[in-house]
C-alpha cells in the first residue's frame, strides 16, 4: 500500500468517527503513517461532522485530504454526504447508510455507490446502536485492504472498554460480512 485517503461524515453525536482514529491508531501501530483530521459544524449535534483519514507508508506532510483524492467515503447522514461527497475521486467507492442517505443518478453515475444499513445492523443485529463505529471500520478495511484485520481489530479493541469488546468483535465481523456480500 502506497496511500489510501478515507472520508467518514455523519452529524454530531453519531459516533462513526471513532473509526477514523482507529485507522490512524492502527497504521502508526504497523510502522507507517497515519493521520486524522475531523471537522465539526457548529452545531455539534445533529450538524454534519467529517472525518478525514490518510494512511501511507510515507511520511504524511499535510493532514486535510485534498479534494477530488478521496477513495473511500462512509456516510450515514444525507447532510454530510451532499456536503462532503465532492470530495471522492471520481469512480471512487462511497458506502451510505440506505436508510439515511440519497444519492442522486448523477452520484451513482460518478462514484460506485454501495447501500449497507451500518445503523440497522448495529442497533438489530448487534443489539447496541454505537457499535456502528465499529461496523463501519469493518466496511471501510474490506473495501480499501487498508490494513492487516488482525493489526486493526487489536487496536479498535484498545480503544473501547473491556466489557464492550465482544459486542464490538461481532459488530466488525458483521461489519465484514456485509461488505463482502456487496463486493469487497
Amino acid at each position: 500500500m502506497s496511500k489510501i485517503v478515507m472520508r467518514f461524515t455523519g452529524v454530531g453525536g453519531q459516533g462513526v468517527l471513532l473509526a477514523g482514529e482507529i485507522f490512524a491508531a492502527a497504521k502508526i501501530k504497523e510502522g507507517g503513517y497515519g493521520v486524522k483530521t475531523a471537522t465539526y459544524t457548529s452545531q455539534v449535534r445533529g450538524g454534519a461532522t467529517v472525518v478525514d483519514i490518510q494512511l501511507d507508508d510515507n511520511e504524511i506532510f499535510y493532514p486535510y485530504a485534498i479534494d477530488g483524492e478521496i477513495d473511500f467515503m462512509l456516510s450515514v447522514a444525507n447532510v454530510s454526504y451532499q456536503q462532503f461527497k465532492g470530495g471522492v475521486k471520481e469512480g471512487g467507492t462511497i458506502v451510505i447508510e440506505p436508510n439515511l442517505v440519497t444519492p442522486t443518478e448523477e452520484d451513482r453515475k460518478k462514484y460506485n455507490i454501495i447501500e449497507i444499513p451500518i445503523i440497522t445492523i448495529a442497533k438489530e443485529e448487534v443489539g447496541n446502536v454505537i457499535t456502528q463505529s465499529v461496523v463501519a471500520l469493518a466496511i471501510a478495511n474490506s473495501f480499501t485492504k487498508a490494513l492487516d484485520e488482525e493489526l486493526l481489530i487489536e487496536t479498535m479493541l484498545s480503544k473501547v472498554p473491556a466489557k464492550v469488546h465482544d459486542v464490538n468483535k461481532v459488530a466488525y465481523s458483521l461489519g465484514k460480512k456485509y461488505a463482502q456480500e456487496q463486493g469487497a
